[in-house]
């Protein structure tokens, strides 16, 4: 699957989806993000370099399609889970622990990723299929 990010051709997405870039840019993330998440997973290939520069050339990829997310306004609530769903992938450290263990900041920001979530009936994490969106 080509990953490959063409910021003006999203500009051009026609639909009836106000969110249609939006969805469109979760997608690409979503592509990149479990590439990069399958190369971190086979230390096998770790010896020879390869995967460094394979992961480095996947986060110069990435770095757009991420900055892009952030940069696109959210017209509705399923584009605001799909800006929820990056931050919580950006700041995942704070799903490692209970959330009675996590200072107060990371509480806040957790609990509300989780409430847009729940309201777009979105999981919290991209590695999940966006379910009904």
């Amino acid at each position: 699957m080509d990953t490959r990010i063409s910021l003006n051709s999203l500009d051009s997405v026609t639909s009836s989806d106000p969110d249609a870039t939006l969805t469109a840019l979760e997608e690409q993330f979503i592509a990149l993000a479990a590439e990069l998440d399958r190369g971190a997973s086979d230390p096998s290939e770790r010896a020879d370099g390869y995967v460094t520069a394979h992961d480095e050339a996947l986060l110069a990829r990435l770095d757009p399609v991420e900055r892009a997310i952030m940069e696109t306004p959210a017209h509705t609530v399923k584009g605001l889970s799909i800006k929820a769903r990056h931050l919580a992938y950006v700041l995942s450290e704070y799903w490692e622990a209970p959330i009675d263990q996590i200072e107060w900041q990371g509480r806040a920001i957790r609990l509300l990723i989780e409430a847009i979530c729940k309201i777009a009936h979105a999981p919290v994490h991209i590695s999940q299929p966006n379910s009904g969106n």
